[in-house]
């Protein structure tokens, strides 16, 4: 009989509701027995013992929160009796020692992608087409409409003949039959790939560049930089209006500062330079056609996984999230640190509460200070502006049981397994050392997927509770349910249920190796993700302000 509730850590004061619990029925812990004192939906959590005001709740090992009312045993942890707080962390160095994960069925093992010259791989062959100050988002849009159709990277669009018949409906008087019309299934292409080598052509448009900040330019170019050296890039087109704060210039000097090796092939086009906004776009699609030809070329060779670069983010969250998809994610990040290869951690307001565990991790003192100073700095900036971590968990992780920021930190920090922590990187940064990273950025779905792109993720891990449709335009998302009823629910969006751990049909280590091989199948380019086949193309920068 599968359990009712789980109890995460040995020491922690709460259990996990597996399953809606009716009051007055039993649950058991060994020989224990505790009467539920009222309703408690799944995934939320139960008191093991009486909860006094101000009592330290702990789970996961943690302190997760503190009670403001009494709590009886077993009675619901609700955002009325328990507030946030989170455990002090200092810089105290000490040798991590690691358990390795077996990885022989792993160890010989390679990937299908595109070799780059500077020895990254890719999972994909792109081309970029961006600009470098909002003022450019048209041309890059008519360029999109110029390429897409007529290169045959254009689908056709199930709800454009939706609405087409719905208006001939309308037109012949029929409006009883639009209720029974439906869109078309997933959309094909619109017409065959001229160039079978390259996976796409990504057009990316941003509302930065100019305005706000001298650093939020900076920061841009640092962005984009990190996406045109991206492995899954082959090269890109850019267009630049001329007066911007954005200057060409700082792109290339991020790109030397990320890549001193950097060759490959990037095409600028300055509007104010070139004349007509005719003569500019018809240079760019000729050049760019010219460079597609070359890109082309390129061909998928057998790589090891150690080439493998695997960013970490979650969105969505719910209640079983930490018990399941992230820890999954933390094992198969585990495998592949083991391997040899890359994996980053993003997030940093979901990894408060747990920056001493992190701190312990680190390799070095160095990386330990650098993290400790980005946490306590994007701190202060939330706090100044009358926010703070604790106002990170979304109404809908609430709903579903994350009722504290170290609650959702706790579990959002599994996705980073237990290995060593052998970098830090600040936003902008791209990731060169072998082993678990730490990123900088906000908890903001796309902020931070834009960001784990930018850095050098070739494919990135997305766990979710709830559902979310985000993607990457250069990078393959692949989506992790928590849970079986959104895997049901949510199937066009979902690649991987680990749903079966809360079942108790799996384990969490046999997830894990699910979860390597499925994206061994994906860097191959053997399957798309689902996110991939909706074009979902998020790219978000982060202006470096106050987001959660």
């Amino acid at each position: 009989m599968n359990p009712k509730t789980l109890q995460i850590h040995p020491n922690d004061n709460v259990l996990v509701a597996l399953q809606n619990l009716s009051a007055g029925e039993s649950v058991f812990m060994g020989d224990f027995e505790l009467t539920v004192k009222e309703d408690i939906p799944a995934k939320h959590k139960l008191a093991i013992q009486p909860l006094e005001i101000n009592q330290e709740v702990i789970m996961y090992g943690l302190l997760v929160g503190k009670a403001t009312q009494t709590i009886p045993a077993g009675g619901l942890l609700s955002t009325e009796n328990i507030k946030h707080q989170a455990a002090d962390f200092e810089i105290n160095p000490s040798a991590y020692q690691w358990e390795k994960p077996d990885v022989s069925r792993f160890e010989k093992r390679q990937f299908m992608g595109y070799q780059r010259s500077d020895g990254q791989v890719g999972t994909r062959n792109y081309w970029l087409v961006i600009p470098l100050v909002f003022c450019e988002n048209r041309n890059v849009e008519t360029i999109r409409e110029a390429f897409a159709e007529e290169l045959g990277f254009a689908k056709s669009n199930p709800y454009k003949q939706l609405v087409r018949a719905m208006a001939d409906s309308f037109k012949k008087g029929n409006l009883e039959e639009l209720d029974r019309l439906q869109a078309g299934s997933v959309s094909e292409k619109l017409a065959p790939k001229l160039f079978e080598n390259i996976d796409g052509i990504k057009f990316l448009t941003h509302q930065g560049g100019c305005g706000g900040t001298r650093q939020d330019s900076e920061s841009l170019c640092a962005l984009l930089a990190g996406y045109i050296n991206n492995p899954n890039v082959s090269g890109a087109t850019v267009l630049s209006l001329g007066c911007q704060n954005a200057q060409v210039d700082i792109l290339h000097q991020k790109l030397a500062a990320i890549n001193p090796s950097f060759d490959k092939t990037v095409l600028v086009f300055e509007q104010q330079k070139s004349g007509t906004e005719q003569e500019l776009l018809t240079e760019a699609i000729k050049e760019t056609f010219k460079a597609l030809v070359k890109a082309n070329q390129a061909q998928r060779k057998p790589a090891p996984l150690s080439k493998l670069t695997m960013g970490l983010e979650c969105g969505g969250s719910d209640g079983f999230s930490g018990i399941s998809a992230n820890p999954a994610v933390g094992y198969a990040s585990d495998l592949l640190v083991a391997l040899g290869g890359k994996t980053m951690l993003a997030e940093f307001p979901e990894l408060c509460g747990v920056e001493q565990e992190l701190i312990n991790r680190c390799s070095s003192e160095k990386n330990a200070e650098k993290f400790s100073h980005l946490m306590k700095s994007y701190a202060s900036r939330a706090e100044a502006v009358g926010s703070g971590f604790d106002m990170n968990p979304s109404p809908g992780n609430i709903k579903d049981g994350l009722i504290t920021d170290a609650i959702k930190s706790a579990g959002a920090a599994k996705k980073g397994g237990s290995s060593p922590v052998t970098d830090v990187l600040d936003y902008g940064e791209y990731a060169s050392t072998p082993g678990l990273n730490l990123l900088c950025t906000p908890g903001n779905d796309v902020e931070s997927t834009t960001a784990l792109a930018g850095a050098g993720s070739n494919v990135i891990l997305f766990t979710t509770g709830l559902g979310t449709p985000t993607g990457n335009p250069i990078c393959p998302v692949l989506k992790i349910s928590s849970n079986h009823q959104l895997a049901k629910r949510m199937p066009d969006i979902i690649d991987i249920n680990t749903g079966f751990i809360i079942s108790g049909e799996k384990s969490i280590q046999e997830m894990g190796e699910e979860i390597l091989e499925k994206v061994i199948e994906v860097a191959s380019g053997i399957t798309d993700t689902k996110a991939m086949l909706l074009e979902q193309d998020d790219f978000i920068p982060w202006k470096r302000g106050v987001s959660l």
